[in-house]
């Protein structure tokens, strides 16, 4: 066997291999951003928004639970075994769709996709964070998220335009079957990484560990793992209001097909291409100030829905919210692995996952009872207000040190840090080049 080395460039062909099995991962929920909602409304005479929205509810939860048991199971079945495991969950569900006589056939597909997505994309993660050492996780996670979202994108644009040449059914999922099939071949192909995991905790400086991370910690009391986490469940609470809602809204003002589709398409393909440059970024900058400026944009853009109805503006409101989510997607993971110490990082991630993906639930439930009752507008209100206000969360909770700094909190402690460790204004007054914004946090 090859002896293990970290980096990207020395284990290029396992990460490009990575990086294509995640665009697959990525197609299979591109596959129903665009067709879903009208395939509720035309075929099955669905008329609820929450009952529209229900495959997005199921789909959410699923994905939260595989992916907390994703990452509390890698280190013992195993990332490929995970990743493998996610694929055969994946391959019925282009074929439940293609066929479903009923909505309940729509929400069994849905269930295999939450754990398909969440044990396929969750495996990718890791396995990516793994080969490539501490130094290049944002860089890795950039990567990584693009290609799932680009694939999101180029899928929800092609399902959108079989949909109008041919009709919702049956060529969409045809699509879906080749996904799913090429899918499962590549992740058979992959090699386990469990070696470059031991090779860097042999390299991993020697240093106090303190106290595991809890659930709670993960969830909220650590005050930087808690900001990203709620950030993270509310990114995807307004992204599963987007998927659910927004084909709706876009029909009722009259437009095709093909421009929702369009429309559908720009938003995970300049989130995808964006995190090729916001990946690196947060190797770099303050993780605080590019979730604070990415949520505070998605939610103002959000709003600003509720003021146009030109397909042109539309076009350029889904480029700002694809440049909003771009700028937290891959810091989110970056920041939970730096967090995070090694022995728990695969745990970490599983529960912020577990917290991101509950938001397209939680999203779904909320967003359909809105809609339901108050209309289609008081929801994007509500969801929008939601999303800037989780933007000052951020800002009033994380926090950014000076260079090599490494903090120890209280016993007990995993919150806010004390007056001893918040920054000085003649701290906040250097310049930025004398930051490094990834402190190594001890929890005792």
């Amino acid at each position: 066997m090859t002896t293990p080395r970290l980096g990207l460039r020395e284990n290029w062909h396992q990460f490009s291999l990575l990086v294509l099995v995640n665009a697959f991962v990525g197609g299979m929920v591109g596959l129903e951003r665009t067709i879903l909602p009208q395939l509720a409304e035309q075929e099955f005479h669905l008329v609820a928004r929450s009952a529209i929205l229900s495959f997005i509810v199921v789909f959410g939860l699923t994905k939260a639970a595989a992916n907390y048991y994703a990452g509390a199971w890698a280190n013992t079945v195993g990332r490929k075994n995970l990743l493998v495991l996610g694929w055969l969950f994946g391959l019925p569900v282009p074929l439940l769709l293609l066929w479903a006589p009923s909505w309940g056939w729509v929400i069994v597909a849905n269930v295999l996709l939450g754990f398909n997505q969440g044990l396929a994309w969750s495996s990718t993660v890791v396995m990516k964070i793994d080969l490539v050492g501490p130094k290049q996780r944002g860089l890795a996670m950039g990567l990584n998220e693009s290609a799932g979202y680009l694939a999101v994108a180029a899928t929800a644009f092609a399902s959108g335009w079989l949909a109008t040449e041919y009709g919702l059914r049956p060529y969409p999922f045809y699509l879906g079957i080749a996904l799913a099939v090429l899918g499962l071949l590549g992740s058979l192909l992959v090699r386990d990484t469990r070696h470059h995991v031991a090779l860097e905790a042999a390299q991993a400086p020697a240093g106090p560990v303190g106290a595991p991370l809890s659930f709670w910690d993960v969830t909220w009391r650590h005050a930087n793992l808690g900001s990203v986490t709620q950030a993270g469940l509310v990114n995807n609470l307004n992204d599963g209001m987007v998927w659910g809602l927004l084909p709706l809204l876009l029909a009722g003002k009259g437009f095709t097909l093909t421009q929702i589709g369009t429309v559908a398409a720009v938003y995970p393909a300049v989130w995808g291409l964006g995190q090729l440059v916001t990946g690196p970024l947060s190797d770099r900058l303050c993780k605080k100030d590019l979730l604070f400026w990415g949520m505070l944009l998605q939610g103002a853009v959000l709003l600003a829905m509720l003021f146009t109805s030109s397909y042109p503006v539309f076009l350029l409101l889904a480029a700002l919210l694809g440049a909003g989510t771009a700028l937290v997607y891959p810091t989110f993971l970056a920041a939970i692995a730096e967090y995070s110490p090694l022995t728990q990082r695969t745990r970490s991630v599983g529960i912020f996952r577990l917290w991101r993906d509950a938001g397209y639930a939680i999203g779904a439930l909320l967003t359909g009872v809105l809609a339901d009752t108050l209309g289609l507008p008081a929801a994007l209100a509500a969801i929008g207000g939601l999303t800037v206000l989780s933007s000052l969360v951020i800002r009033r909770r994380m926090y950014c040190l000076p260079v090599s700094s490494s903090v120890e909190l209280p016993a007990g402690s995993c919150s806010r840090p004390t007056p001893a460790f918040r920054l000085s204004s003649q701290l906040l007054a250097r310049p930025l080049s004398s930051y490094r914004f990834q402190p190594t946090l001890h929890c005792a």
